[in-house]
């Protein structure tokens, strides 16, 4: 049974990106995956500061919640990846997310993340899909270096007040349908 991992990378509970990550585990849950889901804004998550203590195989030296989100990391089959667009990239609490996967970068933790999947859930107030764009391109640079497996996405266009992404059928249906097919 496949397990995957959502992160909802949205300072706002409840909001767009939130509801987008939990409709794509509904599908994935309803096909018979087990599904779990991080807010982000919910966990304390600091800053890497570059010690390096996690490339010499030694677990990393902040003490805060990023240290049990590892093993959540470590045991899922299928991660995807939650923000709206902020200046043309991810959210704070996702960059800073992102940032501390800089523990897989020894070896030794390299192989307990090398080859899983990784899905990104992307909406975001404008339209244009040129905003959007650095966004996905800085989750493809960061999988291809954490050699993650980039299966799929859903980017969302024209979002904006809280929780409006629910009366929009056709991207409720993509997102469950998605979430329905990783498996």
């Amino acid at each position: 049974m496949k397990k995957i991992l959502g992160v909802a990378g949205s300072p706002r509970k409840n909001g767009n990106t939130h509801i987008l990550v939990k409709n794509i585990l509904k599908g994935a849950k309803d096909n018979g995956a087990i599904t779990e889901i991080l807010f982000l804004k919910d966990m304390d998550i600091k800053e890497c500061d570059g010690c390096h203590t996690c490339w010499k195989g030694n677990g990393c030296s902040k003490k805060d919640d990023m240290n049990n989100i590892y093993p959540k990391i470590i045991e899922s089959d299928i991660i995807i990846f939650g923000t709206p667009v902020y200046w043309y990239g991810p959210t704070a609490l996702m960059k800073a997310f992102i940032d501390r996967f800089v523990y897989f970068n020894c070896p030794e933790n390299r192989k307990k993340i090398k080859n899983k999947s990784a899905v990104i859930a992307v909406p975001f107030e404008d339209k244009s899909m040129e905003t959007v764009a650095p966004l996905i391109e800085f989750f493809t640079k960061c999988f291809e270096y954490l050699q993650l497996r980039f299966i799929n996405k859903i980017i969302v266009p024209g979002v904006t007040a809280r929780g409006e992404i629910s009366n929009n059928k056709e991207y409720m249906e993509e997102a469950y349908s998605l979430g329905k097919g990783l498996l």
